[in-house]
């Protein structure tokens, strides 16, 4: 039968000692391979992919506006940061970004689709499909096509959805919106392509709706009256609560029988 003996307190001691330098040296080899690894020029960011379909975004705004905000390599970039600088390129709506071994990134890219000029004349703000305000340079779209909106800050999806009910009703007289205003008071204006002030006023969606109606009801026959078509209208006041008042190319004022005609089609 044999008997362990306790190995002597200064024994331990060295075994111990030595087993935490090992330690040590374990964790500072691994620290020097992992700084080694991130530091290392083969896993810099050498390239960025970009997919969907794109119209409007260059290649040289994506080098321009990403590239200098990228910090770090393929392990130690930010997704959430390089995904912020991808999306202050202009029309870049939206964007998603994966890493891709070794050193690559892939963006998926969302433009906006502009659907109007936004604010006063000389900006570079528009709106897109969504309401949604942004900049980017005018010179990529053909403005003259697009519809202007004005309004107070943040009333760009009240304003993108007025215009969209409204347009559909003008167009069923070859009426083109070509500016809707919401004013800081919440009164609603429209200028027509034929260069028609509409003077809509306060009111609900559906307060606005029928007012149009009735205008765009009874606009043939007045204008008949004086041998114009519709596309003599100049202006129209339909803030009146029993009727409204009409500018005709032309005609400088309505008859009383017009009038009379206007205010009985509103009863």
């Amino acid at each position: 039968m044999s008997t362990s003996l306790p190995l002597p307190t200064d024994v331990r001691l060295m075994n111990l000692a030595a087993g935490l330098l090992s330690l040590v040296f374990v964790v500072l080899s691994l620290g020097g391979a992992a700084w080694w690894v991130l530091r290392h020029p083969a896993f810099a960011i050498q390239s960025i992919t970009v997919q969907g379909e794109l119209v409007r975004s260059h290649a040289a705004s994506f080098r321009n506006h990403v590239v200098p905000q990228l910090e770090g390599n393929f392990f130690t970039l930010s997704l959430a940061q390089a995904q912020q600088a991808v999306q202050s390129v202009p029309w870049v709506r939206e964007a998603v970004v994966h890493r891709v071994f070794p050193g690559q990134l892939r963006t998926v890219v969302v433009e906006h689709q502009p659907l109007a000029t936004w604010g006063e004349e000389g900006g570079n703000f528009m709106v897109n499909e969504q309401g949604q305000v942004f900049e980017a340079p005018l010179e990529d779209v053909d403005i003259e096509k697009l519809p202007r909106m004005q309004g107070p800050d943040g009333s760009s999806l009240l304003v993108t959805r007025i215009y969209r009910v409204m347009s559909p009703l003008f167009e069923t007289l070859d009426f083109r919106l070509e500016k809707i205003e919401l004013t800081a008071r919440g009164s609603w204006r429209v200028w027509t392509d034929s260069g028609a002030l509409v003077e809509l006023g306060r009111g609900s969606e559906q307060e606005l709706i029928q007012r149009i109606d009735l205008l765009l009801r009874t606009l043939p026959q007045v204008t008949g009256r004086h041998d114009r078509t519709p596309m003599a209208l100049l202006g129209a006041d339909l803030r009146h609560k029993d009727g409204y008042a009409l500018r005709l190319r032309g005609v400088s004022t309505l008859t009383d029988n017009d009038r009379n005609s206007l205010d009985g089609s509103r009863r």
